[in-house]
């Protein structure tokens, strides 16, 4: 592929000596493994550690628009083919397995205690794009698939591995395991999650009081799950134009929601099984220590008709997680000699399903300085900076957009119109990507992609975007105020629809604009409009995603999106 790394670096100052490795990883999930294949195929010598062994259940199974291309970039810039096999439903079955769930949509539907869904708070996302299909990942079989992808380009392995010390010496680091055995390296990256021994080591874990948003979960996998479709009391008028059953469901109440990710909603499909869980406000609802994690969950279903029928014959097929509030981050993530990525460094919440675009747009920062400190030999934190900032980003900006939807759940008006001010991101945040990839792609030249991450905030939903930015802050504020108690839900609403309906930076012909659009579902005539519109009379921080020139005056491929529908 034009413009991957393997012809535009010198690789590591010198041999590596026998027993010691360039980088050492801890953590052998999508994150670790998705980066020791990146470094190993530049000719980096990897080692990773693990304290499980592989195929293991993960959650996190859910993928959007934006996470597909990040993975099919990170394919084809650092020359790992086999990572664009996660970026469509038939890439998986033909070259992982038939395990994995297709995602047509983003589907959400509020509930009230004792009552029946209204179908006129019915809420359906549907991102637009030819090429790419997003799916549900069966994240046993998509793990061991990278893992051994990683392996397969030269990392080595240590699975059920204890780290017991770490050494982070101003010339090396170094692993210790229980039994004495000791892995020396020249820069560690923990990407094992929430109990990172990195983040233990430097006590790196800010106090809970740190982030906004609470919630606790429970999650497990089940067979017999109904489909959403057949546990609703409303007519054909009210059905959304793609099967709620063909996406991700986000059943919602007030400060909670269920999840519905069905592995089974294709003809494809080999697997039965469905994964659920439930995230809630812990203060709101504090654990029963007398109910096991399966007996509280029906407990929640039971409070509302849809729900209960949407369970009422599941069966669990493993063992339930259960774990109390799920918020984390860190006061730091990268220093000397070290990086703490992805889930080790911080954690906010499913919904939206960040998490994997999180990850890939991680490593995708990481690995390129990483190849030129270790051709440099030189790990100074400053080269790594951006690195913390991005992660710094999408840990705050996840927090107050997921802690700003809990608050509106209690009142469709106010959900209504943050449900706009996420969606209002969507299409802009992937024709970005788009056209830097572009240019990418036909020049060859990695720099442009550097030169993508010198926007202002990032994290946010669209860096760069002052507006954005606006919209996104007055949400916060609106919302925090009702958290206050300092005015009603439905008065917020009313005032942050009227926002979203007026800012310049909601895009025009998808629908977000009308608080009574239901259903997001752009035709390719809505987006010709909407790109002509963008073109002419759209913002002018944002009409460079349509005329070919980036926010810097840089040119970039005149035509429009091909994957969106889009004319050229």
């Amino acid at each position: 592929m034009p413009g991957h790394l393997s012809g535009n670096r010198a690789g590591p100052r010198a041999a590596t000596p026998p027993g010691r490795h360039d980088v050492i990883i801890l953590g052998s999930g999508i994150a670790g493994s998705t980066l020791g294949a990146i470094l190993a195929k530049q000719g980096v010598s990897v080692l990773l550690l693990d304290g499980g062994t592989h195929p293991r259940f993960a959650v996190g199974e859910s993928t959007t628009l934006y996470t597909l291309k990040v993975f099919r970039l990170l394919a084809r810039r650092y020359g790992v083919p086999e990572l664009e096999s996660l970026t469509s439903y038939d890439g998986i079955r033909e070259d992982i397995a038939p395990t994995s769930g297709t995602k047509r949509h983003f589907g959400f539907i509020r509930h009230e205690e004792g009552k029946e869904p209204d179908p006129a708070e019915f809420l359906q996302f549907s991102p637009p794009s030819k090429a790419l299909q997003t799916g549900h990942l069966f994240r046993q079989d998509t793990d061991a698939y990278l893992f051994h992808t990683a392996i397969g380009y030269g990392c080595d392995v240590r699975q059920a591995f204890r780290v017991e010390d770490l050494e982070l010496a101003e010339d090396h680091v170094a692993v210790i395991g229980e039994n004495g055995e000791r892995y020396e390296g020249r820069y560690l990256v923990d990407a094992s999650g929430f109990r990172s021994p990195l983040a233990e080591r430097l006590a790196l874990r800010e106090p809970p009081e740190s982030l906004k948003h609470h919630s606790r979960s429970m999650f497990t996998h089940m067979l017999g799950v109904r489909p959403t479709d057949e546990c609703l009391r409303v007519g054909p008028e009210d059905a959304p134009p793609i099967p709620w059953v063909e996406g991700t469901m986000h059943h919602l109440f007030d400060r909670g929601w269920f999840w519905s990710i069905p592995f089974n909603n294709t003809p494809g499909s080999k697997n039965p099984l469905v994964s659920v869980g439930l995230t809630c406000d812990e203060r709101r609802y504090p654990r029963n220590p007398d109910l096991t994690p399966e007996e509280e969950f029906r407990s929640f279903a039971a409070r509302f008709p849809a729900v209960e029928r949407l369970f009422a014959d599941a069966r669990t097929v493993r063992p339930w997680v259960s774990a109390d509030r799920i918020q984390y981050t860190s006061t730091k993530t990268v220093g000397h000699r070290w990086c703490l990525m992805s889930h080790a460094a911080g954690f906010i919440d499913p919904l939206y399903s960040r998490g994997l675009t999180n990850t890939g747009e991680v490593v995708n920062s990481l690995a390129w300085r990483l190849f030129e400190a270790l051709a440099e030999d030189d790990f100074d934190e400053e080269r790594f900076r951006y690195v913390d900032d991005l992660q710094q980003g999408l840990i705050r900006y996840n927090d107050e957009l997921v802690n700003c939807s809990f608050i509106s759940f209690q009142d469709h008006s106010l959900w209504n119109a943050v449900y706009r001010v996420w969606c209002a991101a969507e299409v802009p945040i992937n024709l970005r990507f788009d056209r830097f990839t572009e240019r990418f792609t036909d020049s060859g030249d990695d720099g442009v992609l550097r030169a993508w991450e010198e926007a202002a905030h990032p994290g946010l939903p669209v860096p760069g975007s002052e507006g954005y930015k606006a919209l996104f802050d007055e949400m916060v504020r609106v919302c925090e105020a009702v958290d206050r108690g300092e005015r009603t839900a439905a008065d917020a609403g009313t005032e942050l629809l009227k926002t979203v309906v007026n800012s310049p930076v909601v895009l025009d012909h998808l629908g977000l604009r009308d608080p009574s659009c239901r259903f997001v579902y752009p035709m390719p005539d809505d987006l010709r409009r909407m790109a002509n519109w963008l073109r002419h009379d759209g913002p002018a921080e944002l009409r460079y995603l349509t005329t070919g020139v980036d926010v810097r005056g840089v040119p970039l491929r005149a035509e429009l999106d091909d994957e969106m529908g889009l004319p050229h």
